[in-house]
């Protein structure tokens, strides 16, 4: 290796540090989660996606709306549609996000968003960053929340994962130091550590639970993931009075625990950095019936964004099979909308639905091919459930030990 290679890696690795100090000073200034349920007006960006992003996105839109249809809330809601953050917009601007389309993002207050495709070293695309990293960015989407409940099994899950730091944050700025040296880095804060552990113990606190789970590999990733340990262990401290117990597991033997039937009921709320939590919730969804099953939350102080947890499925659209993709995780993704913004009863009766649908009854099935139900078979499955005036005893009927 050449001392210009050397000089010009630090040089790279000079403005990735400074770039990441001024981050953290701006997280040392106070922030306040927003409450979107004291506005008069809200507005639902709805961002198609790519692949079978349109096909679920839609469904869940027309679910949110049949909700809302004939009621004083729906004067409340204005959708706006964001159809350019595609592959094929990105592509051509060599943007993770085009200009236009985060100038639409940064007016709305809740953003439902459907898959997108991220491009990978090799393919037909350029290898442009990840829309959704770069959206949780820009927006500071610093927690991603996915619940998972199996009641058959006692599950009742709900995974915390830091969304701006880890692993991901700089996957676009890692750098070649030679033909035969690549590095990529992995960053923890102190205040972006706090801010998600602190959002997972007022979880557990709020919702009657009695134990976070820290997930980690301290053991072996001694700074960045010793920090994460020492600040979840300095906040749980703090919740101690509310009989709020906290362990940690390292996230190898954790993705094996999870799957085993004598230990996987004792978990209730669990805290992670980046790239353990994306792991670990699409084992949790797949557990729960598939990751097309499951949800996800994205909160900042002042955005907030829905999303299904998985990809955008191009396969299913080269081989004409969209309209036979699973809507669950974006019905799921509206669930947890509504509950954000205050319609509590509302979010909670379309997860009874969706279980209702998905796990109990299972009058119609999501095959993604014509063997199963179409996607908009299936939501109006779902819709028809969640009307039903006496959804509460049916849901009983399959949960009641």
């Amino acid at each position: 290796m050449s001392d210009n290679e050397i000089k010009q890696a630090c040089e790279s690795f000079k403005a990735l540090i400074t770039e990441q100090l001024a981050r953290v000073e701006n997280l040392q200034k106070p922030q306040s989660i927003e409450k979107l349920s004291e506005k008069n007006k809200l507005i639902i960006g709805v961002c198609w996606g790519d692949g079978i992003g349109p096909a679920i996105c839609e469904q869940a839109q027309w679910i949110f709306k049949e909700i809302i249809k004939n009621s004083s809330r729906e004067q409340v809601i204005e959708f706006e549609i964001i159809d350019d953050l595609t592959i094929e917009n990105r592509a051509q601007k060599h943007q993770a996000i085009p200009d236009t389309s985060l100038e639409k993002l940064k007016k709305c207050d809740i953003i439902l968003k459907g898959p997108t495709t991220t491009p990978q070293a090799g393919d037909d695309w350029p290898n442009i960053e990840s829309a959704n990293v770069a959206m949780r960015r820009e927006l500071d989407l610093f927690a991603c929340v996915r619940p998972i409940k199996i009641p058959k099994d006692s599950i009742d899950w709900c995974i915390f994962r830091e969304n701006t730091e880890g692993a991901y944050t700089l996957g676009s700025k890692g750098f070649d130091v030679s033909n035969d040296l690549s590095i990529d880095f992995k960053i923890c804060s102190e205040q972006g550590a706090e801010r998600i552990c602190r959002m997972a113990f007022e979880y557990a606190k709020d919702n009657k639970k009695k134990k976070v789970t820290v997930v980690t590999k301290s053991n072996v990733v001694k700074t960045t993931d010793g920090r994460f340990s020492k600040v979840a262990k300095r906040v749980a401290k703090e919740y101690e009075s509310y009989g709020i117990t906290c362990d940690e597991w390292y996230i190898d033997i954790m993705t094996a625990k999870i799957l085993d039937p004598s230990r996987r009921s004792e978990f209730e709320v669990m805290v992670m950095p980046n790239l353990y939590g994306d792991i670990l919730s699409d084992e949790a969804g797949q557990l729960q019936g598939g990751v097309g099953t499951a949800g996800s939350a994205n909160i900042g102080s002042k955005y907030a964004m829905f999303e299904a947890i998985h990809g955008s499925a191009p396969r299913m659209v080269k081989e004409g099979r969209s309209q036979y993709a699973d809507p669950s995780s974006m019905i799921k993704a509206t669930a947890m909308c509504l509950k954000h913004i205050g319609w509590i009863n509302e979010g909670n009766k379309l997860d009874m639905a969706l279980e209702i649908c998905g796990q109990f009854e299972q009058k119609l099935k999501i095959t993604g091919r014509e063997s199963g139900s179409t996607n908009s078979e299936y939501s109006e499955y779902i819709l028809e459930t969640y009307l039903d005036p006496n959804i509460q005893q049916r849901y009983e009927k399959y949960t009641s030990k």
